[in-house]
């Protein structure tokens, strides 16, 4: 028997679900500054407990430096380096562990609460597990991540990398869709059409968001900074773009190859999502519905024109952190708009109004 939870504890649910986004997203730009700074690869071990606390005496931090000058980093780009400047490196990549660990105990502490209340059963337990086994997950990828950049390169690997985003971010979109589904909402259903190409724009949107992360991890946004062409063509050669073997290494190596990937999902994702507010508005979806599409479209273009502008002024941090800003805020849209248009079970804790989706508003 599922225990539907009380209106007081729906709204204690959402509060502290609310905290946890806002926390993942810090994090998310907290790693961005620890990527574009070169800092990731300060930290050379991974101690659960004792690396909560950074090094408090001068030996401490003579030995953390110990550690980072044997690693290829230091010796091939760092090398001469002060302690003062190693600490500058070090506080980036520590307080972005510490605000994992912040994450974890947000998430856990309240979870155990509102599961020894009976207020977290049914569908939105089993959602909410899921969540912290992702989170338990994502710890394990952030240090299979470093440990690609502790021995033979000088920075993780963009593949691994790209793959600790995306799990962040899908452990976030999963957080803001509950959180939706904790809202009342009118009941209705939206032409089967709009709901795929809702879903639609949330795959692509992720897809976008792992080139991006392929871009950073090569560092390709600092070559071929021209737009609307790229080398002096809008579509490079495929014996430029499909040189190495075999094939499909070109897709994750090649930095021609990945911001061209990069650029062409873009206008992809443009192109969808301002094809879904026309239709949309032609669906006549509810007020709503048509609002959400609009906000996420302009988005969209927001973002596409940062791209551009940290592709021509060459990766500027302040910039590039921006770009990585608002692709949180097209995320969580364009989820949004996913989950408005889905169909959902009425239920007395989440009570929604009997009105027909196209009549809304």
């Amino acid at each position: 028997m599922t225990t539907v939870p009380r209106t007081q504890d729906i709204a204690a649910i959402r509060i502290w679900l609310l905290i946890v986004a806002g926390l993942i997203a810090l994090m998310v730009l907290v790693g961005g500054a620890t990527r574009l700074t070169e800092s990731g690869l300060s930290i050379v071990e991974w101690k659960p407990v004792e690396g909560a606390l950074p090094p408090l005496t001068e030996q401490a931090w003579n030995e953390a430096f110990a550690g980072y000058k044997a690693i290829p980093q230091y010796r091939q780009m760092n090398a001469g380096m002060t302690l003062a400047e190693f600490k500058t490196i070090f506080w980036w990549e520590w307080s972005h562990r510490l605000l994992g660990r912040v994450i974890g105990m947000v998430y856990l502490l309240p979870f155990l609460w509102f599961l020894w209340r009976g207020a977290v059963s049914g569908p939105l337990g089993r959602r909410l597990w899921a969540i912290f086994g992702l989170g338990a997950l994502q710890g394990a990828v952030g240090w299979w991540m470093v440990a690609s950049g502790l021995t033979e390169r000088t920075e993780v690997s963009q593949v691994r990398l790209a793959t600790h985003l995306v799990l962040a971010l899908l452990i976030y979109a999963a957080i803001v869709w509950t959180l939706r589904r904790l809202r009342p909402r009118e009941v209705g259903e939206a032409p089967a059409r709009l709901r795929w190409t809702a879903w639609a724009i949330v795959v692509v949107t992720f897809v976008q968001l792992y080139l991006g992360a392929l871009v950073a991890g090569l560092r390709a946004g600092r070559i071929y900074n021209t737009w609307p062409l790229i080398d002096g063509t809008f579509i490079p050669p495929s014996a430029q773009l499909l040189f190495e073997t075999p094939w499909w290494r070109n897709l994750f190596d090649n930095m021609l190859t990945v911001q061209f990937e990069h650029r062409m999902t873009a206008y992809a994702l443009v192109l969808l999502v301002a094809f879904h507010a026309f239709d949309v508005m032609r669906a006549r979806a509810g007020r709503e519905a048509i609002r959400g599409a609009h906000r996420l479209l302009v988005a969209v273009l927001l973002q596409a024109a940062l791209g551009i502008a940290t592709l021509l002024l060459v990766v500027p941090i302040h910039l590039a952190l921006t770009h990585q800003a608002v692709a949180i805020a097209v995320l969580t849209l364009a989820v949004l708009q996913a989950e408005r248009l889905s169909p959902r079970r009425a239920t007395a804790a989440v009570p929604q109004a009997a009105v027909p989706v196209g009549q809304a508003g």
